[in-house]
């Protein structure tokens, strides 16, 4: 009996259709509104915005391994300078 092989890039490909699938519909914009005015973003919103920066660092560099830790680093760093910058203006 044949099996069939799916390669683990044909993986990452189906994992970032469907992160960038949840990017387009909006999701990241609801969350900024949401965190607009509030004096802090929940946790969730926080994950959710730098996990959507954190793909997009990721989609740059073509989604070449062994850097996620260093994209989700500076996902963080960037989403905390926004959100830092916004409540100083």
């Amino acid at each position: 009996m044949a099996t069939k092989s799916v390669s683990p890039r044909a993986k990452t490909r189906r994992k970032a259709t469907t992160v960038a699938a949840e990017l387009t519909n909006g999701a990241v914009i609801d969350v900024l509104e949401s965190a607009a005015g509030s004096p802090a973003p929940d946790p969730d919103a926080r994950r959710r915005l730098v996990a959507a920066e954190a793909y997009f660092l990721a989609e740059r560099r073509g989604f070449a391994p062994g850097n996620e830790l260093d994209d989700w680093v500076a996902a963080e760093h960037a989403v905390d300078s926004r959100f830092q910058h916004s409540k100083v203006a």
